[in-house]
């Protein structure tokens, strides 16, 4: 639909056209999205109710869950809608929402995942400063700038997006809203929005990635110090939050890095980083962490016996 040269709306191609695989993908994001509020919305009750998870680690844990939470809810809702519709049209000021809110989440993660690494550094390089360092006012003012940060980043994709002009064609070959094939159907000369994109979102990807896994190497050289139990579980932590970091980073750095072509393989690999890793680290941090599964046991006995009662 047009308006003055301007496309007013936009026709979302989803993962595919076929009838048979669009019920597949409603099912998979379906349950994949189930599964994910279920995850980390256990993990957010879990943590808010449980004394015994006070500490700034399952403070930034917190943060990460409803990030993901919020990160898959921005994406998987829409698109199991639309896996049932015909034709999935999105209009200009929805589009452009979803491309906001699809990068403040998916930046609020990497800044609450530096932020856990920063934590996990003064936990076993500086344990003995580590409650002076890390206090509670501290942590609430890193995250308050995490989530500052993440609103500049996110101001600046809508401002490249606002930039495009469209003229049509108005057929996005994707299940959602983001810079990337929208600069295909720009009617101008994109390369330097499509610079700037590169040089926004791909440098806080492997620049994030990059810090990520120098400070983690940094806490394991430091790990041998530590006694054989201090040891087992710092490793414990720390590999945890190297799975989480390598599930998320690898594929946006792969999206996010690179000049503005498509690849068959794009769309899969953006299902595994907006709907896979936010089912995937609830799984890794309550499968691989002792205290969260016993607050987690200590919370459903409570129940229990409130429901006897």
């Amino acid at each position: 639909m047009m308006l003055n040269n301007n496309v007013t709306e936009f026709i979302l191609l989803g993962l595919t056209q076929d009838p048979v695989r669009k019920t597949v993908v409603f099912a998979f994001f379906l349950l994949f999205y189930m599964g994910t509020l279920l995850g980390n919305l256990l993990i957010i009750v879990t943590i808010k109710t449980s004394q015994a998870l006070e500490s700034p680690m399952y403070f930034f844990l917190f943060y990460l869950s409803l990030s993901d939470t919020c990160f898959s809810t921005s994406i998987a809702p829409r698109t199991v809608v639309d896996a049932l519709r015909k034709q999935a049209t999105i209009s200009f000021t929805e589009c452009v929402i979803q491309v906001f809110s699809l990068h403040f989440f998916g930046c609020l993660e990497i800044f609450i995942l530096i932020l856990m690494a920063v934590d996990r550094y003064v936990a076993i390089c500086k344990p003995l400063h580590y409650m002076t360092i890390m206090n509670r006012r501290v942590c609430g003012v890193l995250v308050l700038v995490a989530w500052v940060g993440s609103c500049v980043h996110s101001l600046v994709q809508i401002f490249l997006a606002l930039s495009l002009p469209f003229c049509g064609p108005n057929e996005i070959d994707h299940y959602f809203c983001d810079l990337q094939p929208l600069l295909k159907l720009a009617c101008s000369d994109t390369y330097v929005i499509n610079l700037l994109l590169v040089s926004n979102s791909g440098a806080i990807c492997t620049v994030s990635f990059v810090m990520l896994m120098a400070s983690y190497v940094v806490i394991l050289y430091f790990l041998r110090n530590h006694s054989a139990d201090g040891r087992r579980k710092a490793l414990s932590t720390c590999v945890s939050h190297i799975m989480v970091v390598i599930l998320f980073f690898v594929p946006c750095i792969f999206i996010y890095t690179r000049p503005a072509t498509t690849f068959p393989m794009d769309k899969m690999i953006s299902v595994f980083y907006t709907i896979g890793t936010p089912l995937f680290n609830p799984l890794i941090y309550t499968l691989r962490n002792a205290e969260v599964k016993n607050a987690m046991r200590k919370l459903w006995s409570k129940k229990l016996i409130s429901d006897d009662i």
